[in-house]
């Protein structure tokens, strides 16, 4: 057991160092190199200690004691382009702006004052940049122990979610230098105990370790950069299990868990001007989960069929940023020979994220308040550029090898294909230059220079592959 509290000492650790891409939203599809090989499916067919933060009935298959320790490398591929700020500064320079501190260009819409001396701002073209994420590494320890014949205890701590893009080194791709990393590490303690023959009863009290770090360059000039900030929540998981014939049933819950990132989100918001329109501030809630499994086995054979919802229009945080709830399908199969076992699975959930209006408009409200075009345009860019879960499809493959009666080693892969984004900012370059223009002219005049802003996008493109590899022993 010393050894197991060390390890997981160790894990939680190098989950601090680490910045994860997830791939349902930012949830990793499953939990353990067996479950992950089988599409993230777990539900209803038992992993054994694995099983704890997938549905925490299942552990009840520990005869003994065991323990298994998971590493995964994760790599995603990120592209992100945008000309929201060029064409800012378009807008901006075409109309005379030539700073805070230079004299307007002389009979320019700045110098005048004049709204009829107001001219379209060019439209850059996008130019794409590569993330500086390119990989991560991500901890899993988990331990099971037979206490009576009915009942199983066990610890659980391990890398459950998180993501996170970097554009500090990339040069005019109209990104802001954006750089996030969320990470989130669980640590649990799951009960699993047989009511009767063929029916278990799990459930687990949680405690979630997050980590949030936010940096991008601020309008019109300087940088925000408050370093990582961290926070502990709670949760709960609830799990059943019903096997008979081969045949195997499985439902779980997992609670809501809120997480509070100090100094991060609700400063980006105040520096893009949107702080009273999206009021969640720094709240980043993990949401709510319900799934439904089936398996069946048939000699060698089992088939596994998952079905789960993430509510993250329900989550504080995303919900504010437009994130629907997000259904996950995910299907496995299983065939074990004699010390081995071949696995294969498919996962698929649409993508959370959903384009805001982010479309110019002459509609504004008093003052210097923004439209909802551009409260839109900057969900838009951050979801885009700062927090891209938008892979949809993902195809798994794995194995496992008996090295002793004891001792077992198990791997998978996943690969989740190249999707595509396009979301619309023009709100946002608009609303820019409104405010800096009316900062050094009328409102009047502001809003007309505004008006002669170029639409823009922000693009995105995503791809992932991941290989897990475990051990596992059996005491």
């Amino acid at each position: 057991m010393k050894k197991t509290i060390k390890l997981a000492v160790v894990a939680a650790l190098a989950l601090g160092a680490t910045s994860a891409f997830a791939t349902n939203g930012d949830v990793m599809i499953g939990q353990g190199a067996k479950a992950r090989s089988m599409g993230g499916t777990g539900i209803a067919k038992s992993f054994g200690a694995e099983s704890a933060l997938v549905n925490p009935a299942n552990i009840s298959s520990v005869k003994d004691m065991e323990a298994t320790v998971a590493v995964t490398y994760f790599a995603p591929d990120v592209t992100v382009g945008s000309n929201a700020r060029a064409n800012i500064n378009n807008a901006m320079g075409a109309n005379g702006y030539n700073g805070p501190t230079t004299p307007p260009t002389p009979g320019s819409a700045f110098a005048t004052d004049n709204p009829g001396v107001v001219v379209d701002g060019a439209s850059s073209a996008v130019v794409t940049g590569d993330s500086g994420s390119g990989s991560s590494v991500i901890p899993e320890v988990y331990f099971a122990a037979r206490l009576t014949d009915k009942l199983v205890t066990g610890l659980a701590i391990a890398g459950t979610a998180g993501m996170g893009t970097d554009y500090t080194n990339t040069t005019n791709n109209g990104d802001f230098n954006m750089m996030t990393a969320l990470s989130l590490l669980k640590i649990a303690v799951p009960v699993s105990y047989e009511l009767r023959d063929g029916l278990s009863l799990g459930a687990t009290a949680v405690m979630q370790y997050g980590s949030l770090e936010m940096k991008h360059d601020t309008m019109p000039t300087g940088t925000r950069a408050n370093g990582a900030s961290t926070d502990v929540g709670y949760g709960y998981e609830v799990g059943l299990n019903y096997t008979n014939s081969g045949l195997s049933i499985g439902a779980v819950y997992k609670s809501a868990i809120a997480m509070s990132y100090a100094n991060t989100i609700g400063a980006s918001l105040s520096d893009f001007g949107v702080a009273g329109a999206i009021t969640s501030g720094d709240s980043l809630e993990q949401p709510e989960e319900r799934g439904i499994g089936l398996a069946y086995q048939m000699g060698g054979s089992t088939l596994t069929a998952d079905y789960k919802t993430i509510f993250w229009g329900d989550a504080k945080g995303y919900s504010d940023f437009g994130w629907e709830n997000q259904d996950v399908y995910a299907l496995g199969y299983e065939y074990a020979g004699s010390g081995w076992a071949f696995r294969a699975g498919y996962n698929y959930a649409k993508s959370p994220i959903v384009e805001q209006d982010g479309s110019k408009s002459a509609t504004r409200n008093s003052g210097l308040q923004p439209a909802q075009n551009y409260v839109g345009a900057v969900k838009n860019f951050f979801n885009l550029a700062g927090f891209p879960g938008i892979v949809e499809t993902h195809y798994t493959i794995g194995a496992g090898y008996d090295i002793t009666d004891a001792l077992t080693l198990d791997g998978s892969f996943i690969y989740a294909p190249e999707v595509t984004e396009s979301f619309d900012t023009s709100g946002l370059t608009e609303g820019a230059t409104y405010q800096f223009s009316a900062q050094a002219v009328s409102p009047a005049t502001a809003g007309n220079i505004a008006a002669a802003s170029a639409p823009s996008s922000v693009d995105v493109t995503h791809s992932q592959m991941a290989l897990t590899l475990a051990v596992s022993y059996k005491f």
